[in-house]
């Protein structure tokens, strides 16, 4: 196992994470709604990437202290500099350190671009679920085609330790195993969670049937762990649902890890 593909790994990740609370602030509304484009204070959020933190208006700096002057030629409470949402140091922690045991995992073989490329999406819709119980067709949709052309060139290249069909099928089925428990019980698995099992599919069944299986039923295990610690809360948590995307993400994390350390 080599060093650089972790430190590059990390790195990268660590990068992506540092860009990704501002994404996760604007996706995080409720379905129907639109994109946030405004800060909690009312200024509008430019951009899509980097840390949640507005900035105070350039207007007010110009205008002096005329309009946007509070008492004492102070900028007034709703016009400063402020944080919101998540912040990005913790995140770009996160996001490294993830990305680096991806690396190691992985390492220096064709399929680690997917993999590593494509792990703070998954960090932003785990986010973004968190948050609102949704999972914008937006990413998911973009994801499950990313995972799938890039495991699928990565098939063609030499020292790839997986197999790109495989992939393929194991989307299709784990997409067909959730469609099946939205249609059981549409209340407890929601229509985001089986288009996000494609991508978790595809990139469980690189490794085989056997690294599907682990990480198809961790990610149910976790779930279910999680379930069963709210009902022991008490009455008042047997009620509220919870985001299933970040226990699918883990399970998947987890079989995909298995399976890069085992190849």
């Amino acid at each position: 196992m080599g060093v650089a593909p972790i430190v590059l790994a990390a790195g990268y990740g660590a990068t992506a994470g540092w860009l990704l609370p501002r994404a996760a602030y604007r996706f995080s509304v409720e379905p129907g709604e639109p994109w946030r484009d405004r800060c909690p204070q009312g200024h509008r959020v430019r951009g899509w990437l980097g840390p949640a933190r507005c900035r105070f208006p350039a207007e007010a700096v110009v205008q002096g202290r005329g309009q946007g002057r509070g008492s004492g030629g102070r900028p007034p409470e709703s016009a400063a500099p402020h944080a919101y949402g998540r912040r990005a140091v913790p995140l770009a922690a996160l996001v490294g350190a993830l990305c680096a045991v991806l690396g190691a995992a992985v390492g220096a073989r064709p399929e680690a671009l997917a993999y590593v490329g494509l792990a703070p999406v998954v960090v932003l819709l785990s986010l973004v679920d968190r948050a609102v119980h949704r999972l914008p067709d937006v990413l998911t949709l973009p994801l499950a085609a990313a995972v799938a052309a890039g495991l699928g060139a990565a098939a063609l290249l030499p020292r790839a330790a997986g197999d790109g069909r495989l992939a393929l099928l194991g989307g299709a089925a784990l997409g067909a195993a959730y469609l099946l428990l939205h249609l059981i019980n549409p209340a407890g698995m929601g229509f985001g969670d089986v288009k996000l099992a494609l991508s978790m599919g595809v990139a469980l069944g690189w490794y085989g049937w056997g690294v599907w299986s682990a990480g198809a039923f961790l990610g149910l295990l976790y779930g279910a762990l999680y379930g069963l610690i709210l009902l022991l809360r008490g009455p008042d948590e047997r009620n509220q649902g919870y985001a299933f995307g970040p226990f699918m993400a883990a399970g998947a994390l987890t079989g995909v890890l298995l399976g890069g350390f085992g190849a």
